[in-house]
């Protein structure tokens, strides 16, 4: 079958959905045709493309068309904006006059959905939605635009998009239950996670990256990722000040929106350090140290979003420290499996007691490693990724 995806990041960008776009592309040009329509690269490209109103690359079954959209660096909401905006006007048409099977959307810019279902209509072709991020539940969640009558629109014109779709592939439990909560049909809602490649063997914990990491600390919690605005941020830094004559150390490992914010929150704290992000080949090393990984979201945004890094954290045989709510899969997932302990984001006494019940109990850490290694393997990228093509397969042959 011939599958059009429609996401305006794809690589050279460098987003997270830039990236999947490039996995779920890899899996399906095995067996179908496969043409992505994006925009000019502008989110932290590796190379930046001169203007052009269209460009069109082949490399066997996969067909990558890039409208002539403005490619503004993302740092300032305006220009962002801008390249959301000029790269639909320009896509929307082109997608309408490209023959295929089906129309696959992804959440890149966030109306993506909603366009991707307005191509499926006009062109009577079935429409697969794949929500990476759930807007505008995360526009408000996060702060980003206050409620109103323009977020209800949009939320109305989401819920029209999500009636169209004959399958909603989304990431986790959680953001199922938001789903159906909407009024979807469950049996149209399928869940196919980001998953992750599980490594053979795992490096030693006592290697030059992870030493740096754990500094002088004597009990680590590391987390590895985006500072995102999804965070339960000030719970985990009021937790660490509460703890900081224990030995126990936070250390953060990357970059993110919400960065200057948390320095701000852990001024003053000694417990508390930020690293920037390490080369993907150290990868590895960094999810080595620590004695355990935190995952946070903030209550009000399970479901909306749903953090990617806890499966490289599982396959590493880390345990895991979930401040999130319950309703959350990295909660859910912690509460099945062992692989860790689960807090209360809104209460940092809550996550001081559960690293107090651990602090000297390594064995506990131990076997909560191992959980964390085997529950890893139910959801290795292959098997993740071949629910995604079933999915639309099952649609096209309806």
């Amino acid at each position: 079958m011939h599958i059009l995806l429609l996401n305006e990041y794809f690589p050279p960008d460098t987003s997270a959905t830039a990236k999947c776009a490039m996995q779920v592309t890899d899996a399906l040009t095995q067996k179908h045709r496969v043409t992505v329509l994006a925009g000019r690269p502008s989110y932290d490209p590796t190379e930046r493309h001169p203007y052009y109103l269209w460009r069109r690359e082949v490399r066997g079954n996969l067909v990558v068309e890039r409208v002539g959209s403005t490619a503004y660096p993302r740092f300032e909401m305006r220009r962002r904006v801008s390249n959301y905006l000029t790269y639909l006007s320009l896509a929307v048409p082109r997608a309408l006059s490209i023959r295929s099977d089906l129309v696959l959307a992804m959440t890149d810019p966030p109306i993506e959905g909603i366009a991707g279902a307005l191509v499926g209509r006009l062109s009577s072709r079935p429409f697969v939605y794949n929500i990476r991020d759930m807007y505008p539940d995360m526009a408000v969640g996060g702060s980003i635009v206050r409620p109103g009558s323009l977020t209800a629109r949009w939320e109305a014109m989401h819920r029209w998009a999500l009636r169209r779709a004959a399958r909603v592939i989304v990431l986790g439990e959680d953001m199922r239950d938001r789903i159906v909560a909407k009024g979807v049909d469950p049996g149209r809602v399928v869940i196919s996670r980001d998953g992750i490649n599980i490594p053979e063997s795992l490096p030693s914990p006592d290697n030059p990256v992870a030493r740096e990491i754990r500094g002088d600390f004597r009990f680590v919690l590391v987390h590895a990722g985006n500072l995102g605005f999804y965070g339960a941020w000030q719970t985990l830094i009021s937790a660490i000040r509460m703890l900081e004559n224990e030995g126990v150390g936070l250390v953060f490992v990357g970059e993110g929106a919400m960065k200057a914010k948390v320095e701000e929150m852990a001024a003053g704290c000694r417990a508390v350090r930020f690293l920037p992000f390490r080369p993907a080949s150290e990868v590895p090393l960094v999810l080595s140290s620590g004695d355990m990984h935190v995952v946070t979201v903030k209550r009000g945004l399970e479901g909306v979003v749903v953090p990617s890094k806890l499966y490289p954290t599982l396959a590493a045989g880390r345990p895991v420290l979930g401040v999130a709510p319950e309703e959350c899969d990295v909660v859910r997932i912690i509460r099945r499996s062992g692989c860790g302990l689960a807090s209360n984001p809104d209460d940092p006494n809550a996550v001081v007691e559960a690293i107090r019940g651990v602090l000297h109990d390594s064995e506990q850490i131990r076997k909560m490693g191992l959980s964390a290694r085997e529950i890893a393997f139910s959801y290795d990228r292959v098997k993740q990724l071949k629910i995604f093509a079933e999915t639309l397969e099952e649609v096209v042959h309806e």
